[in-house]
């Protein structure tokens, strides 16, 4: 090779480098001046997720949680790929997204072809009304009419909640028209709305919704509601995902995201005036349909996540590990509808895909910063039997705002929990009484369930108190009361505000001291 030839041969690979630098080097370069020149100089990164547009992921992305971050120094970017879950793990393995939500049955069907490229560090939410199954009475008057039934055809959105409620029903009821090998059943639709279309136009019998349709289908004379998910338990349950390269790189930027996450939560919750004024300015929706579709979730605060998701709590006792048995529940039923032959989990183990330590963290900083109230409500109690308990003398009834149930079911909600906190905070005040929770109904309804239905919302007042705060079990008893003991009317009261204030629960501190 000639020397002229070696040194453009020379002057071609350094004209080549130059070239490749000045395409990625100096944008590289403009960037970083951009940065240090601009308010972004402090910004840490930018954390990204994917997203779409379920009223359940709205605080997560709101802009009280974007201005919270901002000030912690993390730009935040919702990436809305339209509940595309099988893209969203994709990407999120790819490193593309940070972190991801979806719902446990998504995760566990779309994230086995990647190897589930990350890990549950919380639960965001629960679908409690927001989807429902909904039909023409005059077809289908109960999901038991779907047993026998041929020809009838349901429309709902294929790879959403919609198509795992049904097939989760059918399993749960045994209706094999689900399951049936040719699709004649199958509407599949384009959205809840399009489902939501089909039905009014008589063109199927059965439609899976979610809010705001499920409430605009219910207004429809002759369409009823066969089942919805606010009676259901654990079964629709969104999650946050972060990715496992990302964890390990950036925990600090995943503990501030949690951190940041949970305290925008209590601000709307402390604030529903705002939640529901960013909601509308968001999503353009009018004021009705915001209403029904908040109407139709339940979200996890911390403590919830805590106590009943990862089974953690700060008197050290063991919780409910309600999230791995959510993932657990979701492989059994899509193995009974054949999307896998055979448990999709790492070494069949749910716990391969959960990572409770930021969680965990978060949860110990709560529990010192209450180690005092925790400390006084841990007091411990001499045992009573009945007798020692009946003779007990009331000191007073503490003023606590109506403790809140899922409908028709001795089950804590969202609010109540909250509530209880407030609680709690108040008897750390009187560490040295004895509690009694007492369980009353309204007058209507049979006797018999509402006794058993007031001692159920008694026990689990109880058992949040115990479980959460550590107390000591022989401090507290739960009585159930039924309607038998109703509260006096007030002087000109109407018979809807006597009515709503029957139903209750009372907190009555006791004593020996006399």
């Amino acid at each position: 090779m000639s020397g002229h030839l070696k040194a453009f041969i020379a002057i071609l690979v350094v004209g080549s480098i130059a070239i490749l630098g000045a395409k990625f080097v100096l944008p590289f370069l403009g960037d970083k001046l951009q940065r240090s020149t601009s308010d972004a100089a402090a910004t840490h990164g930018v954390l990204r997720i994917g997203m779409d547009n379920w009223i359940g992921y709205f605080p997560l992305c709101s802009p009280e949680m974007t201005r919270r971050l901002r000030d912690a120094g993390y730009a935040l970017r919702c990436e809305d790929d339209q509940a595309d879950y099988a893209r969203r793990f994709k990407r999120l393995k790819a490193g593309d997204i940070d972190f991801a939500v979806g719902t446990v049955d998504s995760y566990v069907l779309n994230g086995a072809s990647e190897d589930y490229p990350g890990v549950v560090i919380a639960v965001i939410d629960e679908s409690k009304g927001g989807d429902a199954i909904v039909a023409r009475q005059d077809e289908i008057d109960n999901l038991s009419t779907l047993k026998d039934r041929q020809g009838v055809h349901v429309a709902f959105t294929p790879d959403s909640p919609s198509e795992y409620l049904l097939k989760s029903i059918s399993t749960h009821f045994d209706l094999p028209i689900f399951r049936q090998k040719n699709d004649s059943w199958r509407e599949e639709s384009n959205g809840s709305s399009e489902a939501l279309e089909k039905l009014l136009n008589n063109e199927v019998a059965v439609a899976v919704l979610w809010e705001p349709d499920v409430s605009k289908a219910l207004a429809e004379p002759g369409i009823i509601k066969l089942i919805g998910t606010e009676d259901t338990d654990k079964l629709i349950v969104d999650i946050l995902v972060v990715g496992r390269y990302f964890s390990q790189e950036h925990p600090q930027a995943v503990a501030t995201l949690l951190h940041e996450y949970f305290e925008t939560l209590r601000y709307y919750h402390d604030h529903p005036r705002q939640l529901r004024g960013d909601v509308v300015d968001v999503t353009g929706l009018d004021v009705n349909q915001v209403e029904a579709m908040l109407q139709g979730v339940e979200w996890a605060t911390l403590n919830e996540n805590g106590v009943g998701w990862y089974g953690i709590t700060p008197s050290g006792q063991r919780g409910e590990e309600g999230l791995v048995d959510t993932i657990t529940a979701a492989v059994n039923v899509l193995l009974a509808n054949k999307d896998f032959d055979i448990n999709p989990l790492p070494d069949q183990d749910p716990y391969r895909l959960t990572n409770r330590q930021f969680v965990a963290d978060l949860y110990a900083n709560y529990a010192t910063n209450a180690s005092v109230a925790t400390s006084a409500l841990a007091t411990p109690f001499q045992p009573l039997d009945d007798q020692g308990w009946q003779a007990l003398k009331e000191v007073g009834t503490l003023k606590v705002e109506p403790v809140s149930f899922r409908r028709s079911s001795g089950i804590l909600d969202y609010e109540g929990k909250l509530i209880l906190d407030d609680v709690a905070e108040s008897l750390q005040r009187y560490p040295n009484f004895r509690i009694i929770i007492k369980g009353h109904t309204a007058l209507s309804g049979d006797r018999q369930a509402n006794l058993m239905l007031s001692a159920e919302r008694a026990e689990a007042v109880a058992r949040y108190l115990l479980v959460t705060y550590g107390m000591d079990d022989n401090r507290i008893r739960a009585l159930g009361y039924g309607s038998s003991r109703p509260l006096q009317r007030l002087p000109g009261e109407s018979d809807r505000s006597y009515a709503y204030r029957l139903p209750r629960v009372e907190i009555t501190l006791a004593t020996e001291a006399y």
